[in-house]
């Protein structure tokens, strides 16, 4: 987000899982250089009272991440933890790869989250796979603000 920010990029961010009770820190630089961010979830789906609500908000976030994609006005559409939607059935993967495959040429798109679909993998030019070895919350440390958010 940083890096396309200033390279004078038109960067867009969409939240599928966080909800506003979470303020990240990205959220607050993406506040602050003007980046456009959407928060579209509920929270965690292990704390859902409605599992049926948070997946209404996980197809809303990807309807409103898909016409950022193919609206053509961004370099750059982050998909923060996009790959939940698929992951828990929300939306068909086939849906996700049609619109990222079929992208204006100069838009980039980013999805984070784990269990990345192989049909996801398969259209991207980078994957990343982040495996933890060791964290302080294992020991009991809660989540920090600036480290874990």
């Amino acid at each position: 987000m940083s890096r396309s920010w200033a390279r004078g990029w038109n960067t867009v961010v969409v939240q599928f899982v966080k909800s506003e009770k979470w303020k990240v820190g990205e959220r607050k630089l993406a506040d602050h250089l003007g980046i456009e961010w959407h928060t579209m979830g509920d929270g965690f789906t292990w704390e859902s009272t409605d599992l049926d609500e948070t997946a209404a908000k996980g197809r809303r976030a990807w309807e409103r991440a898909a016409e950022l994609i193919t609206s053509g006005r961004y370099d750059l559409v982050i998909l923060d933890e996009a790959t939940y939607i698929v992951k828990y059935d929300w939306v068909p993967v086939e849906d996700l790869v049609e619109v990222i495959a079929h992208r204006p040429e100069r838009t980039n798109v980013i999805l984070t989250g784990r269990y990345a679909a192989p049909e996801l993998i398969e259209i991207a030019d980078t994957v990343t796979e982040m495996v933890k070895v060791k964290h302080a919350m294992d020991q009991g440390t809660a989540a920090r603000k600036g480290i874990e958010y």
